[in-house]
């Protein structure tokens, strides 16, 4: 297992708090650790459902579903940003 600190920004932010500390089989990707958070349900699955689109940083950097988390790592979920 690794563990791994998930941040939330924006509106998933609002329905999920700042963040958590998450545990993890290791070599997960990024797309298995927004499933098992959505496996949570009730707000988790609501904020971070597949039919959102959401866009996710790996230690600050972007990065796409398939990237491997690796322990200790720092995961961010945001919603896209638009300009005004």
């Amino acid at each position: 297992m690794i563990k791994v600190q998930v941040r939330y920004f924006a509106s998933i932010r609002e329905t999920l708090g700042p963040g958590e500390s998450v545990e993890l089989a290791a070599g997960s990707t990024l797309g298995a650790l927004r499933d098992a958070l959505i496996a949570r349900g009730g707000s988790h699955a609501e904020a971070l459902a597949r039919g959102r689109a959401l866009r996710a940083a790996l230690n600050q950097v972007m990065a796409d579903e398939s990237a491997a988390v690796p322990d200790g790592a720092e995961v961010a979920f945001f919603p896209p940003v638009t300009g005004g």
